[in-house]
């Protein structure tokens, strides 16, 4: 798949949930949307893994210790 945005690879996996959801598609149909849906998910799930190491990273002191700050 190509590079696609995180929110729009999310609107397309909403989109896929609800088709499946609903339950008028034909097995096949149904079976091919799933892949997708899978495959959109672990899309998803790499950018917020990646996301969290970034934070992670920026949110390190000198030390190299992680440091905690609250969240407005």
């Amino acid at each position: 798949m190509q590079k696609i945005k995180f929110e729009d690879a999310l609107k397309k996996l909403e989109a896929i949930v609800d088709k499946l959801e609903r339950g008028d598609l034909p097995l096949e149909a149904s079976l091919k949307a799933f892949e997708e849906g899978v495959k959109l998910s672990r899309i998803c799930t790499k950018m917020l893994d990646d996301a969290e190491k970034k934070i992670e990273i920026l949110m390190k002191d000198e030390d190299g210790k992680l440091k905690t700050e609250p969240f407005e």
